[in-house]
């Protein structure tokens, strides 16, 4: 797996995700992403694995975008290629079927806050920056942040992030719903945890049909939209947790869901 992307099972199904390169500030480069993709893929994978945690090493940074020295050796053809071999990676966060919670625990810059933005969630630590700086360097985002930023706060507010190249700390970054939380540092993985473990209690299919069908919409119209969720609302009434859960409510007992 490579000393730079961490892999640490936990208990109660979830897994912690950690880039291990402090002294970095954790930067990316094509081997992290790579290591990422296995990982993750592992993560997708494993059904002890029902939620997972990103995060970064050390004190200061959840991961601090690309090392520059890589992009300012890019030509057309490579640039491309490193965007699309980031976005892959991001497609598979955002695709897993499993909740991913990104526990940003400081600078979160560029690709690092491209992969916070394909996490189903985000948790930041008070004081955390966090920004698409790619315009100062002459670029654009490469791995989604064009795409997720202004889904995830509105076009204008996402223009201005992308544009300026400015950075919002974690209060700002709540304000506009670019995280769910903020929180204390020495709480961060608690607190993910605990968010794991709220939607770790509930159906696990309906958590994937969930994921699936807010992913899906968000790309097409409404009334697509709409289609959509019927026919997933439809395929989770086939399965014994729907009956289960159901069951479970009318009984006024603890369901015990099987993922089946």
């Amino acid at each position: 797996m490579g000393a730079d992307v961490v892999l640490a099972s936990e208990q109660d199904d979830i897994a912690t995700v950690t880039v291990n390169r402090p002294d970095k500030l954790n930067a990316l480069n094509e081997e992290v992403i790579a290591r990422l993709a296995t990982v993750f893929q592992s993560c997708r994978d494993l059904a002890s694995t029902r939620a997972v945690i990103l995060t970064g090493a050390g004190e200061r940074a959840f991961i601090a975008g690309a090392d520059i020295s890589v992009l300012a050796a890019l030509d057309p053809k490579s640039a491309k290629d490193t965007a699309q071999r980031g976005q892959r990676l991001t497609q598979l966060m955002e695709n897993l079927g499993k909740p991913v919670i990104a526990a940003i625990n400081g600078y979160a810059f560029g690709g690092g806050l491209e992969l916070a933005m394909a996490c189903t969630m985000r948790l930041a630590v008070a004081g955390a920056l966090m920004g698409q700086p790619e315009v100062k360097l002459g670029l654009i985002a490469g791995y989604g942040g064009t795409q997720r930023l202004p889904r995830l706060v509105g076009q204008g507010r996402g223009l201005e992030l992308l544009l300026t190249g400015e950075p919002i700390d974690a209060a700002e970054a709540h304000r506009i719903g670019l995280v769910n939380r903020v929180v204390k540092k020495e709480t961060l993985l608690d607190d993910a945890r605990a968010l794991a473990k709220k939607i770790l209690a509930v159906g696990p299919l309906a958590v994937r049909h969930t994921i699936e069908a807010v992913n899906r919409g968000l790309d097409v119209s409404i009334s697509e939209g709409l289609a959509i969720e019927a026919d997933l609302f439809g395929k989770i009434a086939s399965t014994a947790d729907m009956k289960e859960g159901t069951s479970a409510f009318l009984e006024k007992r603890a369901p015990k869901f099987r993922g089946v």
